[in-house]
């Protein structure tokens, strides 16, 4: 009875190929969880692709269920994704976030239901993935204001995150936070304080130590990368 939780996620995955089954899939994959003792829960959104066809992440959340036993509590697109107006393709997709040193009880409520914030305090952590705008067409010039639209409606949406970035320098920022970033999909620059750059290509990955940098995607298609960012304290 405890693996019927994972032969159903095995269903839904099936469901990506053959998308007219998707429904009894999922009927299926609810019936399997309570079996299971697990409550596995959706929203609404689609889990598979956005409107361009970009692929959208999920989370599988786990937890325990009355008899102590592992159980996925839900499989699916977190319930905070933050997208811009002041600019086209970005998403924040706030995936999970924990306080101080976790308990670990399999009972804990999902954070992302309540919690906003943008870097994490010393001794926190939090889950980032951060889809990033293709590189506009050669030639293109931004609206003299453009960059300052974004950060105003980034500090109504991510509270706190806008003060962390540089008003004369666009894109430049610090936090202080250790933060491991892998590219997922497509590729990303980084640049330093001293104006070097490093390439990164799907499957790379970066450990920022609090360092002050910017991203800047090469490509004319999007990016998708994952940051866990843990809070310190700068010396």
């Amino acid at each position: 009875m405890s693996k019927a939780p994972e032969t159903a996620l095995d269903q839904d995955r099936a469901s990506e190929t053959d998308p007219s089954d998707g429904d009894r899939r999922r009927l299926l994959l609810l019936l399997s969880a309570a079996a299971g003792g697990g409550a596995l829960v959706f929203s609404p959104v689609n889990a598979e692709a956005d409107a361009e066809g970009f692929p959208v992440p999920r989370r599988a959340l786990t937890g325990r269920n009355e008899s102590g036993k592992s159980v996925f509590q839900s499989f699916d697109v977190t319930p905070q994704v933050v997208t811009f107006d002041s600019r086209p393709g970005v998403a924040y997709y706030e995936t999970y976030a924990t306080e101080g040193i976790p308990r670990l009880t399999g009972h804990e409520p999902d954070p992302m239901l309540t919690k906003k914030g943008s870097f994490p305090a010393p001794g926190n952590t939090f889950l980032r993935l951060v889809r990033f705008a293709p590189r506009p067409p050669e030639g293109t010039q931004p609206a003299p204001d453009a960059y300052q639209k974004f950060l105003d409606e980034l500090s109504h949406k991510v509270p706190g995150m806008a003060e962390h970035f540089e008003r004369d320098t666009p894109g430049m920022h610090t936090s202080d936070s250790v933060d491991y970033g892998i590219v997922i999909r497509g590729e990303m620059v980084l640049e330093l304080d001293d104006g070097k750059t490093v390439h990164l290509r799907q499957g790379d990955c970066v450990v920022q130590n609090g360092t002050r940098h910017r991203w800047r995607n090469p490509l004319h298609e999007r990016c998708l990368m994952a940051f866990v960012l843990i809070g310190g304290r700068r010396a």
